[in-house]
């Protein structure tokens, strides 16, 4: 899959794109990302003054919309009819 990172603290120069291994977990569901919102907690997290939390995924965008592609066993949030 291809991904948008940040290579280094700065401004929007540093987002680039890369691809990038899907890491799927028991828990989590695989989203084809439509469209991602760009929100404060990205933009400190650019600059780097917002480091994710531990285990959490370094890749920006908090906010997305698309389509639940695969459900992990453990995600019992989600419906079981997509698994």
């Amino acid at each position: 899959m291809t991904v948008i990172g940040i290579s280094k603290p700065g401004g929007p120069e540093v987002l680039c794109l890369k691809p990038a291994r899907c890491r799927r977990r028991a828990e989590r569901i695989l989203v084809k990302v439509a469209a991602a919102g760009v929100n404060r907690p990205d933009v400190a997290q650019r600059s780097g003054a917002y480091p994710p939390p531990p285990g959490a995924s370094d890749l920006p965008g908090l906010e997305i919309a698309g389509e639940v592609v695969a459900v992990g066993p453990g995600a019992t949030r989600h419906s079981s009819a997509t698994r």
